[in-house]
Parts: structure tokens; C-alpha cells; sequence
């Protein structure tokens, strides 16, 4: 038993409960079931709360070479989603007893110094978005385990892959639209090299390529507001008939979206229908509100970090991309022209 104040130890535990100290450890590190009975792993638990006994997970974390702590790499924290994804990361690695490292990639794409001087001695594992792909290659070589975010299953560097379901999510806006009449679409585009939005060009081609009489014109734009407004200018100014219908990678190209339209004295959605992907604020601060996918950040965070524990516990991770849901709003109705 401890004397005085001294702290109580795992050997003291051992002692009351009359069991070894590796099966304290077992007991307290939450893995004894199937290698400890159930009524010997409480009377652990009982020593360990009569004692006061806390595991020493400075001592222990020094011991296994491991802190706990894993890192988050995003793009920029240009817009509040991956803000969602990391409270919905660092929620499900509280319960763990791990810590969540932001690291946004200072460009929002490309390349970037590894935070750690040794990030193999610093981390037990990386969450990454495949938009800062490009930041993980310092990291890559020390070889941690990796979980990507919104990356090509089939070709992931990590060795496992947690996906929203976006094909889906195009597919929902696509046949919205159709229903509604429209025929005639411009695809304002992310211009970035990223998986995540060529799922998003390559859904809205098959989907319009299987319906007879409709045409698609494909315009690119920095993921910025003035970005979009420029771009969709451009291509509105272009002959042609008009298109009736403007499909948006992203909730802020969508608001670029709109100044233009405002700009060339277009209504929305009377003369021209616009929709978005992501359900930010913004799509309910703009007016008329945005149509839109809502794609939850938090869950996909959540999941993420899901994946992580289990690649780091030798487990499978959870199989199937995270749904994603249309919210009608206000910026679409019928084409006013056929």
C-alpha cells in the first residue's frame, strides 16, 4: 500500500487486488477482455479507486514512444468546414485520451514545412485532406500512419480513406434541376487539382450526357468570391443562348455567382437558378438563400479520426462514404424561357 503521500503505484494496485501488474495495465488500458475474467478486471478497478491510483501517462507515453496526439492537415482555414472537421476530429480523440494538432496548409494548397523537427517522435498519426496533400510529403517519409480525407480510395497514400459521398450529392443538385426543367448549364468549377472536385466535374458530365437536349459549358475559378464573380461574368457575356441553370463546386463560388448575375441585371432564380455545395453560412446570408448540399463536417471529422484509432488498434475501419443531402431554398425554380 502507499504510505504517507506518496503516489500510489500500479504495483500497490497489483497488491490490493491481489492480481500481477501486467494485469493492471491490461485492466487500466481498457484491453483485458478475453485475457482477464470480468469480476478480476472490477476488483481492479475497486484497488485502483480506494487507492486513488491514476496511470502515469507521461511515464507511459515515454515508455511506448507515444504521445497521443495526432495531426490534422487542412487547406487554409479560408471557410469555417474545416473548422467543423476538426471539432468533430478532436471530439472523437478526447474520448480516447488523444490531442488534435491544426495544421492548415499555409497556401491552402501545395507544399508545406513539416511542423515537427522528427514528426515520427512527435505523432502517432495524421488525418490529412487530399486539398493539402502536398503538405504531408516531409511527413510521409517517417512513415506515420495516415488517414485521408475527400482522396481517391484507389489511389490514397494512407491506408485508409474516410469519403462525403459527393457523387451522390451532384447527382441530388443534377436531378433537382432537371425536374425543374432546365436543360441548358454552366459549371462554375473549383481551379484545383483535387479529387474531390473532379468527382464533382465527372457526375454533372455522365448525368447531363444520359439526358437528351441538355448542354453543359464548364467555366474554372479560384475558390474565392471576386474569383467566381470574374469567371462567371466572362462566361455569361459569351454568345450563345444563355444557360438557365449555374451548378457551383462551392458555396462561395456560388456568391460570386450571384454579383454577377446582379451586376448584369439577371434575377435570381427568375431569369437564372443557382446552386451550391457545402451549406455554409453563407448560403443562408445571401439572398435569395442557396440551394445547396449540405455535407456535415463535424461527422466527417468525427469519422476520420474513427478510421484513425482503428489503424492504429489493427481494426477495420468503418466502410462507406459519409451521405450528404440537397436543402432546397430560394435560388431555384422553373427556367423562365424554355
Amino acid at each position: 500500500m502507499a504510505h504517507g503521500s506518496t503516489r500510489p503505484t500500479s504495483r500497490d494496485v497489483a497488491q490490493a487486488a491481489g492480481v500481477s501488474q501486467a494485469a493492471v495495465s491490461l485492466v487500466l488500458g481498457d484491453k483485458w477482455r478475453g485475457r482477464v475474467a470480468e469480476a478480476t478486471a472490477e476488483r481492479v478497478r475497486q484497488a485502483a479507486r480506494e487507492l486513488g491510483y491514476r496511470p502515469n501517462l507521461a511515464a507511459r507515453n515515454l515508455r511506448l514512444g507515444h504521445t497521443r496526439t495526432v495531426l490534422l492537415v487542412v487547406p487554409a482555414l479560408t471557410t469555417e468546414f474545416f473548422a467543423g472537421v476538426y471539432t468533430g476530429a478532436a471530439r472523437v480523440a478526447a474520448r480516447s485520451g488523444f490531442g488534435v494538432v491544426l495544421y492548415p496548409s499555409p497556401e491552402g494548397i501545395g507544399p508545406a514545412r513539416n511542423p515537427f523537427a522528427s514528426a515520427q517522435a512527435a505523432l502517432d498519426g495524421v488525418i490529412a485532406s487530399s486539398m493539402a496533400a502536398d503538405a504531408l510529403t516531409a511527413i510521409r517519409g517517417d512513415q506515420l500512419p495516415l488517414v485521408m480525407l475527400d482522396s481517391d480510395p484507389d489511389g490514397s497514400l494512407g491506408a485508409a480513406t474516410v469519403n462525403l459521398d459527393i457523387a451522390d450529392g451532384v447527382r441530388q443538385v443534377t436531378d433537382h434541376l432537371l425536374g425543374l426543367g432546365h436543360r441548358r448549364f454552366l459549371h462554375l468549377a473549383a481551379d484545383i487539382a483535387s479529387w474531390t472536385f473532379e468527382v464533382r466535374a465527372h457526375e454533372l458530365s455522365t448525368r447531363l450526357t444520359r439526358t437528351p437536349g441538355t448542354s453543359l459549358r464548364t467555366v474554372r475559378a479560384p475558390i474565392s468570391i471576386d474569383g467566381a464573380r470574374t469567371a462567371a461574368e466572362t462566361a455569361l457575356a459569351a454568345e450563345g443562348p444563355r444557360p438557365t441553370a449555374i451548378i457551383c463546386d462551392d458555396d462561395k463560388l456560388a456568391a460570386g455567382a450571384y454579383k454577377a448575375l446582379r451586376r448584369l441585371g439577371l434575377r435570381i432564380p427568375d431569369d437564372i437558378s443557382v446552386t451550391g455545395l457545402d451549406d455554409l453560412a453563407l448560403a443562408t446570408a445571401i439572398d435569395p438563400e442557396l440551394t445547396t448540399v449540405r455535407l456535415d463536417a463535424e461527422l466527417f471529422g468525427e469519422r476520420g479520426m474513427q478510421a484513425l484509432l482503428a489503424v492504429l488498434e489493427g481494426r477495420e475501419p468503418e466502410e462507406g462514404d459519409i451521405p450528404v443531402q440537397l436543402v432546397v431554398r430560394g435560388s431555384t425554380a422553373p427556367p423562365s424561357t424554355p
